[in-house]
């Protein structure tokens, strides 16, 4: 009876894995009831390695070539005492194969923005995303701390984990680099090149070995954004008082060629070109850190008053209609009013 028993035994003879492309890390060998002939063969392809267990405990790591199963070839296996003894008859015992190749183009990135002090805006929330990727380098940890005795591990199990334990390290990170955001964009190679390397250990921990790391991208939360435009904006227009002089006088065509002509406009041009001074006076004071509000000084040119506005609407609006009707240029028109427009500033 017990050699019918034996006969009716299923044997293993060929042990392999070929990976179905569906980012699995981890696939254990479908055993069920047979068992691992004496002598069978263990094929470990390029970018795989293979772990035996016995009894709940790891046996031993195969990295990739061909592997006779015998008493004779397997002085090797290291991590059970007289493993090899099992080979002296047909055994049973669990087999894990694990891929190795590289995970390129896993995504990292924070869910929300995170507070750093920046030592130009104070306390500020930013953004940050890029791509990471990674290896299966050590079977035995892998299997002892992530996959354990599931049929499989993906790779999109591990993910969040991954991700997450990124973000945390990345906002320590960027918080004590003391760069300030304004110059982030021009050093996210070096942060890269910094994160992977604080990172590494981590990944170690878990049996892997954290190949690259890339930050693509810093910025703000959209409302922020708006706020840093605005400043950048009124870096480059720098002159307020020029700025607004210059789109008054560009609209004096425009304002003759409405209905009611300059004079309708004269006020409120005249009123515009008077802001404008006074806008440029204050914005100039503001711009400066720690400056106060001053007076204007005693003596200074005052701003065009309405009696005298009149005058000078009068003069542009005669010189357009005589530029309109051919009896002076357009060049000449315009010198005139620039002219005009220098007594007044």
């Amino acid at each position: 009876m017990a050699l019918m028993d034996f006969i009716k035994k299923q044997f293993i003879d060929i042990l392999q894995w070929t990976e179905d492309g569906d980012g699995t890390l981890a696939s254990r060998f479908p055993m069920a009831e047979m068992e691992i002939q004496n002598g069978a063969s263990l094929t470990v392809r390029d970018s795989q390695l293979a772990l035996f267990v016995n009894e709940g405990t790891v046996a031993d790591v195969f990295s990739p070539g061909m592997y006779k199963l015998t008493t004779q070839t397997l002085p090797v296996l290291t991590y059970l005492k007289n493993w090899d003894k099992l080979f002296e008859s047909p055994f049973k015992s669990d087999l894990y194969f694990f891929s190795t190749r590289t995970q390129l183009d896993q995504k990292w990135g924070t869910p929300n923005p995170i507070t750093i002090r920046d030592k130009e805006f104070g306390i500020i929330r930013m953004r940050a995303f890029g791509i990471y990727s990674y290896h299966l380098s050590d079977a035995k940890t892998f299997y002892q701390k992530i996959s354990g005795t599931r049929e499989s591990y993906t790779r999109e199990e591990l993910e969040g984990q991954l991700r997450n334990t990124m973000v945390a390290g990345m906002t320590d990170l960027f918080g004590e680099s003391g760069v300030a955001f304004i110059d982030m964009a021009a050093n996210q190679d070096e942060f890269g090149k910094a994160m992977q390397f604080k990172m590494a250990p981590m990944f170690a921990e878990f049996g892997l070995t954290l190949d690259s790391l890339i930050v693509q991208n810093v910025s703000l939360p959209e409302e922020l954004q708006k706020i840093l435009d605005q400043k950048i904006g009124m870096n480059m227009i720098g002159d307020m008082g020029r700025f607004t002089q210059y789109q008054v006088a560009n609209s004096i065509p425009l304002a003759a060629a409405n209905e009611g002509g300059m004079a309708g406009m004269g006020v409120g041009m005249g009123a515009g070109i008077g802001m404008g001074q006074v806008m440029g006076q204050s914005m100039a004071q503001a711009m400066q850190p720690g400056a106060a509000p001053q007076a204007p000084a005693p003596g200074a040119t005052p701003v065009a008053t309405p009696a005298a506005e009149d005058d000078w609407v009068a003069t542009l609006e005669k010189l357009h209609g005589l530029s309109e009707k051919g009896i002076i240029s357009k060049e000449e028109y315009e010198a005139k009013k620039a002219a005009i427009l220098n007594k007044l500033t």
